[in-house]
């Protein structure tokens, strides 16, 4: 199985003491965003999970302790956009995510760690001239570091139109100017550019349009052959494999306008407030009248098949 952090917060960026005790003792308790007295228990053991992947915008507070993951298979998608804090308040400056995203490519290998440039927005500040330039600058910086990279575009969902409310969705033409330059510079670097969840209307251009996160990517990742179940496919959009994730909405202090999984500053900061590092759970702990299943853990490695076999 897949074990996911990242969708519903930044655990790597804002908890990874908890994340390394849980790692410690073996264990950790999520509750069901939709229903929370439905609450999962995941055993956090290298013989049934495959890979962790993780979602950041700031991989450092985990680099020091890294090595407490050795048993583990890993995947890094790290979100590096050129914004200001006008857009992206808490976020660590770019040159210093890239300088982390760097020491993490150099310890677990360029294969296991992607960069993410989304979402991509449009303003008279953020124009698409400027996002071609920085992408250019950045990809230069990037290319000895990682082989991929992945895109989408704004998507307005009610939290971002709250958040955000000068947003815009992209233009079509926006869109199109935009995916042919950033497929040039990624064939120039040797960087593959993904898209994440936009369809195939930028495959015109040679980006991967099957997903970020994908079957095919997670196997080049961990360099063995997976069988994975359908129902670890949550989204029609794409065939990534994005369930078991033990993250919590509404816990991510970035403070980002454009964020889809926290609802208001207030409710962050109340979340977070409730954070213990030693609690099994990610915010707060036990609940009257929680039901408590354990996940059905197994791995999903295929057996006597070679890796060049999906090559």
């Amino acid at each position: 199985m897949i074990l996911n952090t990242g969708n519903r917060t930044d655990i790597p960026a804002f908890y990874s003491e908890w994340f390394y005790n849980r790692i410690e003792d073996g264990f950790v308790f999520a509750r069901n965003p939709y229903n929370p007295q439905q609450v999962t228990r995941y055993l956090l053991e290298p013989e049934t999970i495959d890979c962790i992947t993780f979602c950041t915008k700031n991989p450092k507070p985990m680099l020091a302790d890294l090595d407490r993951l050795y048993r583990f298979r890993q995947f890094w998608a790290v979100t590096i956009t050129p914004y200001g804090d006008d857009i992206e308040p808490y976020v660590p400056p770019k040159e210093e995510v890239m300088g982390s995203f760097c020491t993490l490519s150099e310890k677990l290998g360029k294969k296991s760690v992607c960069w993410r440039y989304d979402p991509i927005l449009i303003t008279e500040k953020y124009t698409v001239d400027y996002h071609i330039e920085a992408f250019s600058q950045m990809a230069a910086d990037l290319s000895a570091h990682t082989d991929s990279c992945v895109i989408s575009f704004l998507d307005l969902y009610e939290k971002t139109k709250r958040n955000f409310p000068e947003g815009r969705a992209v233009t079509r033409e926006e869109r199109l100017a935009i995916g042919q330059a950033f497929a040039e510079i990624g064939k120039r670097y040797g960087i593959e550019i993904f898209t994440c969840a936009e369809g195939d209307e930028l495959a015109q251009f040679g980006m991967n349009t099957t997903g970020c996160q994908s079957r095919q990517v997670l196997e080049k990742a961990i360099g063995l052959p997976l069988e994975v179940p359908k129902s670890a496919m949550t989204r029609e959009e794409c065939q990534c494999v994005l369930g078991c994730d033990i993250g919590t909405y509404h816990s991510c202090g970035h403070g980002c306008l454009y964020c889809y999984a926290n609802h208001d500053r207030k409710t962050v900061e109340e979340n977070m407030a409730k954070h213990d590092p030693e609690a099994p759970f990610l915010i707060g702990g036990f609940m009257d009248g929680d039901i408590i299943k354990s996940a059905e853990q197994k791995s999903w490695i295929r057996e006597q098949i070679s890796f060049d076999d999906i090559l």
